[in-house]
């Protein structure tokens, strides 16, 4: 008894299980995360140093490299790169993807201990780092504005309230302040005045200090109480530092207000965000590389009405870059689409049986398969996300294959008179092993998916197992809860109530047209067998030449409504220029017709010096504009109108490779160890890259023009004055470094006194002769003009490395319609013109690298899908010809999903590959359902092999029009490319469907010839063992 038959005879116990995995399932489905891609570990820790004052070459030299060298010892690193700026140094660590980020952050930590002997003594804050990806965009920004209150209480709320509240949440990685405004008191120096009374500027630092200092005081223990004692509170306001008393001169008190201005302002002035041209807080909330977006927003928006009741109602509170907002949509119009393919795969059953009862079983086992699918999905812990979905979509077109076979079987035996139950249960018998084999079959071609290297490979082995558990559900409920139908309520033949409609007779002629002509053409293919073999090996070759001539491309640029731009001036531009500038970018591009909302952001969090600019976008919902290329282009044009001004722009991604800051989306790197080298090479890289017009935004994150001032000490001079290098280069810290010199306790924070020249004192070289140092011999001023000469230079205002060693980032985005295969060969023939030496290392990083890499994959991963099919039928067959004959079909359905690719102008993509891969196992079955029947009536009926073909291809014409107009149909609404995240999935879905259009005419054709031709190799199958021997 096999298991269709048990399932017949016992109906309830398959009505039964089939209800409770539909009922697992449906629980299941509300249960299961929803995200943008699979959750895959991309373990990135960044960690920050800060040395105020230091140049970008000390950072380098001092901190970044001791660091770096520490930390090549950890193991599982892969890319370690740093960039070192004025008084800031960022490192970014990238670790194999097997990694645990706990772990890796430990072995971190333990690498910051050791190397804090090796760091500079003036490095008061020790290096600190992040599980978080700084390439990555935020998955939320929230804005803070508010027309009554200024902007540092803004910044109390933002910084005392908001940011330890959203840190504690699950997922969140770092919580970054941007335009923060905390309270400072600034004393701006007027060094003349201060040299008329003899004093330094070190002078009013210590009497700052001095005065404002919080230690503690003690206790009086009398014989029956205890009494604290206070001393003068701190000092917080400005007016209370003004009446100072600095010093006695002559019997007269010399005050701060004397020789400074005393003003309220903020520790960070060269800072700045805005949002929709209004000065604000930005704060921008980036989760950990393996936490879900979405969860992480749905728990930060649960908490901005709690904000809003402990905040002045003044304040308004703005959101924007919610990354969810688009994985919702994209989510909602998968599951459109998943309906959209339902109803037309229903709809091409109905046409074909023409019988309600017979449309609604297979209708039946979609459901079930399907839903029974999402508790396997929950079980092994998937999210509902555009890979998984874009898994069950496609699979609607699969599953209803092997009901459709049953069915058809089944029903053409009631046809011919048989009664149901008898029908089914010789129907389902004689197509149980052909199931078998087209599911295995269709299953293995996704084996090769699960050992595919890198973040590609872990990224589609969610979509491989969702389709090959849906198929295998597919397969169970087609030999199950399928046949028990049919023999329930399937009509006899002759009580059959066909519907008569015109479409229904129109479709009946058409395809009765379709089955006659078919019959032609295979008489004539079979007594011309050569030319039709000929055929075959011209599409092999065309398919081959196709293959090799199509654009190769990455990931498909998602459009999901936002952006990051990147601005970019002369290396030597001030704050208020730049701000000028920013402000001018940030009105253009909120004026665009596509643009809703935007944050523009000057210096603070992750920073890239103080001539870069960023601003993240908002744009309209999709129905409101232009696609993204389209308004891309439109901005590059009106922003090009800023003289002085660089503007680099890319759409944010859900999927973010590597872990380098760009401007732009692909990156080419250039190592050295010599370092002026890499430098030079890299201008002519991109003086090539420039002049041609498939690359966009090409930059590099080389910064070497900036205007130094270099003050030479003749160290002689010096020492006869009484003046040691140490007291000059403090009194020039304090006087030009912004240098804190007390702390203001409150009971919420913590605030600075900074001590600077005033702004008028602090603009060209020549106010450095106005700095006094006090000789340790005579108690006399030295003018710093007296002992020093002043001269300016030019030198980097950044610094970066990659592995220890110098490099530079070359970043490009590329033009429209531009694949990134074409891209890398062009950089390939640019190295050669310019004779790259070979000293100069160059590398693809993050999504061009991932490409590299994966190029070869591509080829291997088709070529180990037909091997594991051909071994696969192999084995079900007892025959080493028969495969050769089902697989031989299969370069007619890639020059159809080439040819597709081509005319719709898609690249050759993974997501397209994946679309071949699934044709090798939908156009495999086609030829399995007819050699099976050839088989099976060589074996019964003794025909021979001509005829045995020919009557299967006629016999089996009907299953195999409805399984690929069922498979095609499944595809469809994919290929149209329907919704959100729409160009993540039309790829797959135009591969399938063009390979699926060319495929049906030919393997009809090709496969019985092929058969007819390798027949006589095919051997007999499994070997008859007479029963005599098998006795003992």
């Amino acid at each position: 008894m096999n298991i269709s038959e048990l399932c017949i005879r016992r109906p309830v116990m398959t009505v039964l299980l089939s209800l409770a995995v539909v009922l697992a399932g449906t629980i299941a489905y509300f249960k299961i995360p929803v995200a943008a891609l699979p959750s895959f570990n991309t373990p990135v820790i960044q960690v920050s140093a800060q040395l105020p004052g230091a140049s970008p070459e000390n950072m380098a030299a001092s901190v970044a490299l001791p660091l770096e060298k520490e930390f090549s010892t950890i193991d599982g690193i892969t890319v370690i790169s740093s960039s070192n700026f004025l008084g800031t140094s960022n490192i970014t660590l990238e670790f194999n993807n097997d990694r645990d980020i706990d772990k890796a952050a430990v072995d971190v930590q333990a690498a910051l201990l050791r190397a804090q002997k090796r760091l500079p003594i003036e490095m008061t804050n020790p290096p600190s780092y992040r599980k978080v990806n700084p390439a990555d965009a935020p998955v939320l920004i929230m804005t803070m504005t508010s027309p009554s209150m200024n902007m540092s209480e803004l910044s109390d709320y933002a910084e005392n309230l908001i940011s330890p509240t959203l840190s504690t949440i699950d997922g969140v990685a770092q919580v970054i302040v941007y335009g923060q405004k905390r309270y400072a008191v600034r004393v701006r120096i007027n060094p003349t005045a201060l040299a008329a009374k003899n004093l330094t500027i070190d002078d009013v630092a210590r009497a700052v200090n001095s005065a404002n200092a919080n230690t503690p005081v003690g206790v009086l223990d009398g014989p029956r109480q205890q009494l604290t004692i206070y001393a003068n509170p701190q000092m917080v306001r400005a007016k209370e530092y003004s009446e100072l008393a600095i010093t006695q001169k002559s019997g007269l008190t010399v005050r701060l207000k004397d020789v400074a201005s005393v003003e309220e302002s903020y520790e960070s002035v060269k800072t700045l965000a805005a949002y929709n041209g209004e000065r604000s807080i930005a704060i921008a909330i980036l989760r950990q590389p393996t936490a879900n977006s979405v969860s992480v927003v749905d728990s930060i928006r649960r908490m901005v009405p709690q904000f809003q009741k402990q905040m002045p109602a003044s304040v308004e509170m703005g959101l924007l870059i919610d990354r969810s907002a688009s994985i919702r949509e994209s989510i909602h119009d998968v599951n459109f689409t998943l309906m959209l393919t339902v109803a037309l795969v229903v709809m091409v059953i109905f046409l074909f049986l023409k019988q309600a009862a017979a449309t609604i079983i297979p209708a039946l086992s979609l459901p079930v398969s399907l839903i029974g699918a999402f508790f396997l999905m929950y079980w092994l812990g998937y999210s509902l996300d555009n890979i998984s979905l874009l898994g069950i979509t496609i699979a609607v077109g699969l599953v209803v294959d092997d009901a459709i076979v049953v069915l058809e079987n089944i029903m053409r035996y009631v046809e011919e008179g048989m009664p149901p139950l008898k029908a089914a249960l010789k129907g389902s018998r004689e197509v149980n092993f052909t199931i078998i084999s087209i599911s295995i079959s269709l299953v293995a071609v996704f084996i090769p998916i699960f050992f595919m290297p890198g973040p590609i490979g872990l990224l589609f082995r969610e979509f491989a197992v969702v389709v090959a558990l849906s198929i295998l559900v597919s397969a169970i409920i087609s030999l199950t809860l399928v046949p028990m139908l049919c023999s329930r309520f399937l009509p006899k033949h002759h009580t059959v109530q066909t519907i008569n409609h015109p479409i229904i007779a129109k479709f009946d002629y058409y395809f009765e047209l379709a089955h006659s002509s078919y019959e032609k053409a295979l008489d004539w293919a079979l007594s011309n067998q050569k030319r039709v073999l000929q055929g075959a090996l011209a599409t092999f070759i065309m398919t081959i030449a196709l293959f090799v001539w199509s654009p190769k491309g990455f990931f498909p640029e998602e459009d999901i409504g936002q952006m990051f731009i990147t601005t970019e001036a002369a290396d030597d531009i001030s704050f208020d220029a730049m701000l000028q500038l920013q402000d001018q970018a940030a009105a253009i591009v909120k004026a665009n017709r596509n643009i809703d909302s935007l944050v523009s952001i000057l210096g603070g969090g992750a920073s890239t010096g103080t001539n870069t600019g960023r601003m993240f976008v908002n744009l309209k919902p999709r129905s409101d504009r232009e696609p993204m290329k389209k308004v891309l282009e439109e901005l590059r044009g009106q922003l090009k109108e800023i003289p002085g001004l660089a503007v680099y722009m890319r759409p944010i991604q859900n999927l973010q490779l590597g872990g380098k800051v760009t401007k732009s989306r692909y990156q080419y790197i250039l190592q050295s160890v010599g370092f002026e080298g890499v430098n030079e090479w890299s201008t002519k890289v991109v003086e090539k890259m420039r002049a041609d017009p498939i690359f966009r935004d090409v930059t590099t994150d080389s910064q070497l023009k900036g205007l130094n001032v270099q003050i030479d000490i003749d160290r002689d001079k010096a020492t006869s004055a009484g003046v040691n290098m140490a007291d000059i280069r403090t009194a020039l810290y304090s006087a030009f470094g912004e240098r804190q010199v007390s702390t203001i306790y409150t009971p919420v924070n913590t605030y600075q006194v900074i001590i600077e020249a005033g702004p008028e004192y602090k603009r060209f070289e020549t106010d450095l002769a106005g700095i006094y140092v006090r000789g340790r011999a005579s108690d006399r001023l030295v003018s710093l003009s007296s002992i020093a000469s002043i001269r300016r230079t030019i030198g980097p205002t950044a610094v970066n490395h990659q592995g220890q060693i110098p490099a530079v980032t070359i970043s490009f985005n590329l033009a429209p319609d531009v694949a990134l295969g074409e891209a890398t060969k062009k950089l390939e023939q640019f190295v050669k013109e310019i004779q790259l030496p070979p000293t100069i290392i160059t590398s693809y990083g993050g999504d061009a690298a991932v490409f590299q890499s994966g190029q070869s994959s591509q080829i291997i991963l088709l070529l180990a899908a037909l091997l594991v099919i051909y071994v696969l039928l192999g084995v079900l067959y007892e025959s080493y010809i028969h495969p050769l004959t089902i697989l031989a079909g299969l370069p007619s359905a890639a020059i159809g999903a080439l040819i597709f690719l081509r005319i719709f102008n898609l690249e050759l993509t993974i997501i397209a590959t994946i679309g071949i891969l699934l044709l090798i196992g939908i156009v495999k079955k086609n030829a399995i359902l007819m050699i099976d029947f050839a088989l099976e009536a060589q074996r019964t009926e003794r025909l021979s092999p001509r005829e045995a073909i020919r009557k299967a291809c006629l016999l089996r014409f009907r299953p195999i029009t409805m399984t690929t107009m069922a498979a095609l149909m499944g595809a469809l609404p994919i290929a149209i490319g329907l919704g959100a995240g729409a160009e993540l999935r039309q790829p797959l879905g135009i591969a399938v469907v063009g390979g699926l259009l060319v495929s049906q005419v030919v393997t009809l054709l090709i496969t019985p010839v092929i058969y007819l031709y390798l027949d006589k190799y095919s051997g007999t199958g499994p070997m008859d063992i007479p029963a005599e021997m098998l006795k003992d």
